[in-house]
Parts: C-alpha cells; sequence; structure tokens
C-alpha cells in the first residue's frame, strides 16, 4: 500500500482543493481544480500514481462522485456533521481542510457515510421534487383562502378547492375588486398545475422496474400507501446497510437525543440528525395507518392511554420501520393472518432484522 496515493478534496460550486500524499505523510501535491468536468480529467491524468480518495457530502459532491468514482482505487464520502467534530481547530481555508481529509483517510478515521447508487439517486431527485410540488400546491391553495379573507367573501372551507364550488364562487361573489378575481384564477390555475405534476411523477416512479415490485412488497404491510413506500425505497436505499431496527429508526430520526452525565440521564426531542424526508413522511403516515392496521391501533391506544398524542404517533412510526425493513430485507410481502396473529408475526419479523 505504501504506492498508493491519498488524495482529499475539499468541494465547491466552482473549485475543488485537493491535496496528495504518500502513506507516510509526505505531501506529494496540493492546490485548486475548477470544478467542471474537462479540468477535473486533465488533473486526473498527472496524479503520480494509484490513488484512494475522499470528499465532504455537500450538495455538489454527487456528479463529482460519479465521475471521480471509475479513476480511483476507491472514493469515500465523509459525514459533513462527524467531519467538524474530528477536524475541528482554529485555523480553517480550504487547504487546510483538503489536507486534514487526506489524513483522515490515510489514518484510517474517516466518517464514511453512505452513498446511494447513482441510479438510485435519480430517482430519489425525482422524488424529491414531487415534494415540492405538493408545497407548493398547500401554498397556492393558502393564497386562495386568504384572497378571499382579504375581500370579506363567504366561502365553504371544506369545498373551497372543490372545480365545481370554485367555479360556482366566482360566479357569485359581489363586491369583490376585480384583481383579486384574477388572482383567484391564476392562483386556481397554479394549483392545479402542481397538483398534475405531481401525480405525473408519482405514476412515473411506481411504474419504473426498479422500484415497481419492492413498492407493492411495501404496499402489503395494512396502513401503508404508494408514497410511504416509494419515499422509504428511494430515502433508505440499500436496506442491508442497517444491522438492526435500532440504527433504522435513528435514521429516520425517531429517537429522542440523549444526554447522560454524572449517573444522571436526560432525554430531549427528537433528534435533528436525520433524514427529514422520510420522518416526514413517517409521521405523517403513523397519524392514519392505525385506522386500516389493527396492531398499529393497539399501539397507539396503548400509548395515547399514558396521556401523550405526541409520543403515540412516534411508537405507531417506529413500529411502521421495523415492518417496512423487515418486509425489504426479507423480499416478501407482509402476511397478516388476522389481528390475534399479526403483533406476534411483526414481532417477530422485527427479531429476525435484529439479529440479521
Amino acid at each position: 500500500m505504501d504506492s498508493v496515493y491519498y488524495v482529499g478534496l475539499d468541494v465547491h460550486k466552482k473549485s475543488i482543493s485537493f491535496c496528495v500524499k504518500q502513506a507516510d505523510g509526505t505531501v506529494v501535491s496540493e492546490g485548486q481544480v475548477a470544478a467542471r468536468r474537462v479540468e477535473l480529467t486533465a488533473w486526473v491524468r498527472q496524479l503520480p500514481g494509484a490513488w484512494v480518495g475522499a470528499l465532504e457530502a455537500t450538495l455538489f459532491s454527487g456528479w463529482i462522485y460519479d465521475f471521480l468514482r471509475p479513476f480511483a482505487l476507491s472514493l469515500e464520502v465523509a459525514h459533513p456533521a462527524m467531519l467538524k467534530a474530528i477536524a475541528a481547530s482554529k485555523k480553517k481555508n480550504d487547504r487546510v481542510d483538503a489536507r486534514k481529509i487526506t489524513d483522515l483517510l490515510r489514518c484510517n478515521l474517516l466518517p464514511r457515510c453512505y452513498m446511494a447508487p447513482s441510479d438510485l439517486r435519480e430517482l430519489r431527485r425525482v422524488l424529491r421534487y414531487r415534494n415540492l410540488m405538493v408545497a407548493e400546491a398547500v401554498r397556492m391553495k393558502n393564497k386562495t383562502a386568504g384572497l378571499l379573507m382579504e375581500v370579506g367573501a363567504e366561502y365553504n372551507k371544506e369545498k373551497l378547492h372543490h372545480k365545481g364550488y370554485f367555479r360556482e364562487l366566482l360566479d357569485s361573489v359581489t363586491n369583490v375588486p376585480g384583481s383579486v378575481l384574477d388572482l383567484l384564477k391564476l392562483t386556481r390555475g397554479a394549483t392545479e398545475m402542481f397538483e398534475t405534476a405531481q401525480q405525473r411523477l408519482v405514476a412515473g416512479l411506481c411504474r419504473h422496474p426498479q422500484l415497481r415490485e419492492r413498492v407493492e412488497r411495501l404496499q402489503s404491510i395494512s396502513g401503508v400507501g404508494e408514497i410511504l413506500s416509494l419515499t422509504w425505497a428511494l430515502e433508505i436505499g440499500e436496506p442491508e446497510r442497517f444491522h438492526s431496527v435500532k440504527d433504522a429508526v435513528s435514521y429516520c430520526g425517531l429517537t429522542s437525543a440523549q444526554n447522560s452525565s454524572a449517573g444522571k440521564e436526560h432525554r430531549g426531542p427528537i433528534s435533528k440528525q436525520r433524514n427529514k424526508y422520510i420522518q416526514t413522511i413517517l409521521i405523517e403516515a403513523a397519524k392514519v395507518a392505525p385506522r386500516w392496521n389493527p396492531t398499529l391501533a393497539a399501539v397507539h391506544a396503548r400509548e395515547r392511554e399514558r396521556g401523550n398524542a405526541n409520543r403515540a404517533t412516534l411508537s405507531v412510526a417506529r413500529k411502521l420501520v421495523a415492518y417496512l425493513l423487515a418486509v425489504d430485507r426479507s423480499g416478501q410481502p407482509f402476511i397478516a393472518e388476522s389481528p390475534a396473529t399479526e403483533p406476534r408475526q411483526a414481532a417477530e419479523s422485527a427479531q429476525t432484522v435484529a439479529a440479521a
């Protein structure tokens, strides 16, 4: 391994600072290269020999990782939060950061993070764009109600976003400025556009050959719909990377931060270190899943009796994670024989995943 060179990359939008070292820590070269494919190709060709590299996970790391990976013996992506804790110092600049990443890689101390395959990341980008469409549609709906309230127009909020009722409302309202009517029509048009776009994106993902069978298996769990199934499949990626249900629950942001000192332990709110996309969908699904799943209803009722509705929702979300991980890793549909046997089956599935 003495002939292998270690390369640390400090990635930015327009430039990449690099440091190349030998195994003994001798600096071979360092500097900056433009974050463009042509310049990166020329830079890779002038490296002195076989190399392994590391870069910090940023918004720009994905395409750089995909481009450089074929040229390297191995290329790792560092966890940004853990990297700051390890490499903290008074002096910080791009050259120093590149050196520290190289040293952490050379000493096998680099806090690695999971990098999903490129085809999975492409599909994940589509799903996250769908989330943006949903958020914008909600904003437009709220703006519609806000415009009506500003001018004192009466309306039925339960029917406001139905096409027929909205059309009748525009024809029947009085004492409303013409500009408001024009804005209402524009807002309604934007709402329909965003809703249509997100429906097309979801339909395309559900039909994708890489996801279709997996999503159908996940939906075999009562209370799990296509949005939760798609989000789980694309945000989790490869379920084998989780050694236990606890690891998956922690990744989904359903555990609280721990602060223990001198024999005293304090539990805070759920951790901010999580995948926010899967966390949001799981919590929303946990609020309605007990309506269709007797086991989840029992979990919710048991926790609700203790007087905290939020904890009951989190308990249901954690149970959903156990179900989803068990089905995803086994490759078999979830079969609930009866409400009496379903809790036992779910417990056995969770134990199987934990033991794997």
